[in-house]
């Protein structure tokens, strides 16, 4: 067995209505005054209240923030720290989805030290401690709760990551009824995120270890046997719960076996045309595993079997294959596009797409299979 380090928050706490003991949870670490991060779309469903609520039930003193925008730009992240700072917090709240939850790891960590932004990007780089953090998941997809992963928007479409083990709360919240009133695109899109996180962990290259291996297989089979039912049934609270488990296992899965290609080919769609991050990677998806299948045929055999009991003795390949087309099925029967065309990328760009694909090599490294710029072209054409 190779030698592996896996990471992740200190302590999840999962139970449905959690939220209203938020106070009591981040007193528990030592907060008293609290910087809540958050966006104006759980601003304006009512969700923040909750929260806000829950907090000021424990006693705490607390600052909003919640002017976070999806994929994070830098002045979003500065406004929030320059916030914190005049506030004199002493703790960070993230909650929302992904972005709301990265911007809060960012500032936990930038309150506390005397490097800058961009000083942090990349892997590792990151120095010292943080403030105390809780992050607080309203949706099942990125599991940004349990990863040491921050993205930020640092130019007009291009991206860049913080990578740092500071960024890992301490304490994980997952709450179930928090996500009843999810629109159903909102649960298919964050769902496949979900699942790609546990696909390419399990793929992944450099990093592939056994705790991830067992939690990537759990977690999708728990979203893929429930992603149906928590879309016709969303206040169907137990289907609700193992989305939310599926998607932080797959987070934790990812976090320390990275993800790859569907990422890397995932991010210039998002970046280019605002597309939501789920749907850029459930675009690609089939068709990166398809060109993965010559090396990855076993694992994705085994990601099968999770999921289906009738492969009996079937071959790798027909187990791998059915896995791909599975997958197609859902995508179409949760009603998300499965073509770059329908949603406005012409053609004569698919070239500078893979172009930007290239520059992702910190994903690309971790695909099994090597991809140059005329694969990653040949894959954008399948999804065209």
């Amino acid at each position: 067995m190779k030698n592996f380090i896996f990471q992740t928050a200190g302590t999840v706490i999962h139970e449905s209505g959690a939220i209203s003991r938020l106070g009591e949870i981040a007193s528990g670490i030592g907060m008293s005054r609290v910087l809540l991060v958050s966006d104006p779309g759980i601003a304006k469903i009512g969700l923040l209240d909750r929260a806000f609520n829950g907090l000021k039930a424990g006693g705490l003193d607390v600052s909003v923030f919640a002017e976070v925008l999806a994929d994070p730009p830098v002045h979003i992240i500065m406004s929030a720290l320059k916030q914190a700072q005049a506030f004199a917090a002493d703790g960070v709240i993230g909650f929302g989805g992904g972005s709301s939850m990265d911007v809060a790891k960012l500032v936990a960590f930038l309150c506390q030290s005397s490097q800058t932004l961009p000083e942090i990007y990349g892997v590792g780089l990151a120095k010292g401690k943080r403030l105390p953090l809780v992050l607080v998941t309203t949706t099942a997809g990125t599991g940004s709760e349990v990863t040491p992963i921050a993205i930020v928007t640092t130019g007009e479409n291009e991206k860049k990551g913080v990578v740092a083990p500071q960024l890992l709360p301490d304490i994980a919240v997952l709450d179930p009824g928090l996500t009843t009133d999810l629109p159903s695109q909102v649960t298919a899109m964050t769902g496949i995120d979900a699942m790609v996180h546990a696909i390419e962990a399990y793929t992944t290259k450099l990093k592939k270890n056994p705790i991830s291996d067992t939690l990537a297989r759990l977690g999708l089979k728990l979203l893929f046997q429930n992603i149906r039912t928590a879309m016709q049934q969303g206040h169907d609270l137990e289907a609700r719960s193992q989305m939310l488990v599926g998607a932080m296992l797959a987070g934790q899965a990812f976090a320390n076996a990275p993800v790859g290609a569907v990422h890397a080919l995932a991010y210039p769609i998002g970046g280019q045309y605002h597309v939501a991050h789920g749907l850029s990677n459930s675009l690609v998806l089939p068709h990166v595993m398809r060109f993965n299948l010559p090396v990855a045929g076993r694992e994705y055999a085994e990601l099968a079997r999770e999921l289906f009991d009738d492969l009996g003795a079937s071959s790798d390949q027909i187990a791998a294959t059915r896995l791909i087309s599975a997958l197609e099925e859902l995508i179409v029967d949760i009603n998300l596009e499965t073509r770059l065309r329908n949603i406005g990328i012409e053609e004569q760009v698919l070239p500078q797409l893979a172009e930007a694909a290239m520059q992702q090599t910190r994903l690309l490294v971790n695909n099994p299979r090597e991809v140059g710029y005329e694969d990653a072209l040949q894959i954008y054409r399948a999804a065209w």
